[in-house]
């Protein structure tokens, strides 16, 4: 393991946290997919794209019944406390994105939280404006509806082929501007830092002045990117990291 001497968290400090699938599996979250990148003979785009859904709307919602049943049984690991008690200790001078979407950072008590691809729990309409909703139900045997216009209801999943949400990169982007003047760390964790929108933050972050850190298993390929890296678990890690 990598050099763990804390974070300086002074009383200006912005902290900026990008976390990904490394921190989820700590947590025992499977991955659905096998050595292929397939999932029960699927491709993964069979059961998480627009076109998916269109062409067999059970199979994706047998998926995703089936992750909702997994996540449900895994609880928020040292790294996912770690962060929630540096959100608690920063306030407003904290703000967390995560590439996850089982919920276990919310559980754990983050709530100035981006949720860039979606919440697992949560579900939309896929023909009217009807806002997502919290939604724990499994649905293997039928096609929800929706109540208001009677259209297939959807995992309220960000699926390939679909744009992240505006509102939620503008949220990211505002709090990297209103650091300007102030420090700022960067911080990603469980994830290689080399595909977007870890490489893309980390690029944007370092062109505003913060200092860049990465705590992920093995160092990427990207690792110049960032000041300083730390190569082991988050679960051990972040806590030790934030003092």
């Amino acid at each position: 393991m990598s050099d763990l001497s804390p974070l300086r968290l002074d009383d200006g400090v912005r902290v900026l946290a990008l976390t990904g699938a490394g921190v989820s599996a700590e947590s025992g979250i499977p991955t659905f997919r096998d050595g292929n990148g397939l999932w029960e003979s699927h491709r993964v785009e069979d059961v998480a794209s627009p076109e998916g859904f269109a062409r067999d709307p059970s199979l994706v919602w047998r998926f995703y019944s089936l992750r909702r049943e997994a996540a449900a049984s895994c609880a928020p690991n040292p790294g996912h406390r770690a962060l929630a008690e540096l959100e608690a200790r920063l306030g407003e001078r904290f703000l967390l994105a995560t590439q996850n979407v089982d919920g276990l950072h919310r559980a754990a008590g983050n709530e100035r939280l981006v949720e860039m691809h979606g919440n697992l729990f949560t579900t939309r309409c896929s023909g009217c404006d009807r806002p997502p909703f919290r939604d724990e139900s499994l649905h293997f045997d039928a096609i929800p509806r929706c109540e208001r216009c009677g259209a297939m209801l959807r995992p309220h999943i960000v699926w390939f082929g679909e744009t992240l949400d505006p509102a939620d990169l503008a949220r990211i982007e505002d709090f990297i501007h209103e650091s300007r003047g102030h420090r700022l760390v960067f911080l990603a964790a469980g994830t290689s830092g080399v595909v977007y929108p870890a490489a893309g933050l980390v690029e944007v972050c370092k062109r505003a002045g913060a200092e860049t850190v990465l705590v992920n298993l093995e160092a990427p390929a990207n690792v110049r990117a960032f000041d300083r890296v730390i190569e082991g678990r988050s679960g051990a890690v972040l806590p030790a990291l934030f003092g």
